[in-house]
């Protein structure tokens, strides 16, 4: 028999998935300098025999599984503030690994070049994460919140595969577009990329976004069936705020 919840105390599982975001948020900062790149057994159009993506690509494809979880079991309004939140925390991040990079090292420190290389992201990179970051976050959630209203309990894979879907598309398009075409050519720092190669990357790193969304789904359901099954959670009544 499950205990309801007491007003105004977080629960187990509103912590846990507020921290997972926030981990994974972090993280994807943290690692978005390294390039990864898949060779494939076979070539796609556009993108190739090789998918390459950020390292943060990951990372970051977990923070639509802890917002799409969150949305489903708190609400639109509860999960937006997250997502909100987390985009502050971001220049919190960002302000403590810069700090960290312009003190001055001790002699027996890491390299600090090699630190700041791994660690200090360029100006591109942080202004195209942080544009796609907002956008295709609240756009996730504002999605994932209109097919639930349209579908109630029922086909939570639908609203996690469209919502997810469609946010790292529009996530993708942004990064890459700002962060290796529009912002060198307006801010003068670093190369414009020629347009087949923006392509060949937004192609690589969605058709990677999308299989992770669709495989993840089977996790959703896990986790929101736990939470439900140990909460007393009045689902209509948070979606319908």
């Amino acid at each position: 028999m499950t205990e309801p919840r007491t007003q105004g105390v977080p629960t187990v599982a509103q912590v846990a998935l507020i921290g997972l975001f926030v981990a994974a948020l972090v993280t994807a900062q943290l690692t978005a300098s390294k390039v990864l790149a898949f060779g494939l057994p076979f070539a796609l159009p556009v993108a190739g025999a090789q998918l390459a993506l950020p390292g943060a690509a990951f990372a970051y494809a977990l923070t639509f599984l802890a917002s799409d979880c969150y949305t489903e079991l708190y609400g639109r309004r509860a999960a937006q503030i997250v997502v909100n939140v987390g985009f502050v925390l971001n220049f919190v991040v960002l302000a403590l690994v810069w700090s960290t990079i312009a003190a001055p090292a001790a002699d027996s420190s890491v390299d600090p070049e090699a630190f700041a290389t791994a660690l200090g992201a360029s100006t591109n990179v942080v202004v195209g994460s942080l544009l796609a970051y907002i956008v295709s976050q609240n756009w996730d959630v504002i999605v994932f919140h209109r097919i639930r209203e349209r579908t109630g309990r029922e086909k939570l894979w639908l609203r996690n595969i469209a919502s997810t879907a469609s946010s790292q598309a529009i996530d993708t398009v942004i990064f890459v577009a700002v962060a290796f075409a529009i912002a060198p050519a307006v801010l003068g720092v670093g190369v414009v990329l020629p347009a087949n190669v923006i392509l060949s990357l937004i192609v690589g790193q969605y058709l990677l976004k999308l299989a992770i969304a669709v495989l993840d789904t089977p996790i959703v359901y896990a986790i929101v069936a736990l939470v439900r099954s140990r909460e007393d959670l009045a689902s209509d009544d948070v979606h319908a705020a």
